[in-house]
């Protein structure tokens, strides 16, 4: 377990959760409580969305059999670490929303709001999340049985983090919690402006 503030220090006074929430690789192979687990929905539920819509679905895996199905289509480079996590989840938002007839244009960032929260909220449980971009999204919609109108944004791991150790030699060196840029890197004022 690493103690964060030797990886990261906010330059402005901000909640520690932010901090202190990382993606390791490394898990515990131990079931997280259904309390638990469901408490950091609770909180994915209160994310904000347009036109309250809540686009977000997450499709679950926990048994081994489901845990299995997953496999399929993520990359074997997570799933050499993802497979200890007790508990996979599909990120999904509805592309469209009935009353407004057609496209929702926020759906995948109403989900992302949805992830956020539920990320942090893991993080303040105890538990360890780590998002996945490496997966085939075409072949999880028709394994996950995912209609047309819906999309696969990543796939999350969550447990209870695990010692490093557990880890195939060329992922210790990546596991620890990294930096990010500063907000000047982000921010422009009036107009756009490409900093690198």
């Amino acid at each position: 377990m690493y103690e964060v503030k030797e990886y990261r220090k906010a330059a402005q006074d901000i909640d520690p959760i932010f901090l202190k929430r990382w993606s390791p690789r490394s898990f515990l192979e131990k079931e997280v409580p259904e309390d638990l687990l469901q408490s950091v929905f609770e909180a994915a539920r209160w994310a904000p969305s347009a036109a309250n819509v809540q686009p977000w679905r997450f499709v679950i895996a926990r048994s081994q059999e489901d845990k299995e199905r997953f496999y399929s289509f993520i990359n074997d480079s997570n799933v050499a670490w993802c497979s200890k996590a007790p508990v996979l989840i599909a990120v999904v938002s509805k592309t469209d929303a009935d009353f407004m007839g057609g496209p929702n244009p926020s759906h995948a960032f109403d989900t992302g709001a949805a992830w956020g929260f539920l990320a942090l909220e893991a993080t303040r449980k105890g538990l360890a999340t780590h998002a996945m971009g490496g997966f085939d999204k075409n072949k999880a919609k028709e394994v996950l049985s995912i209609p047309d109108n819906y999309e696969v944004h990543a796939i999350v791991a969550i447990g209870y983090q695990g010692d490093k150790e557990s880890l195939q030699d060329k992922l210790r060196e990546r596991e620890v919690p990294s930096n990010r840029n500063e907000t000047e890197m982000f921010i422009s004022e009036g107009t756009f402006t490409e900093k690198i």
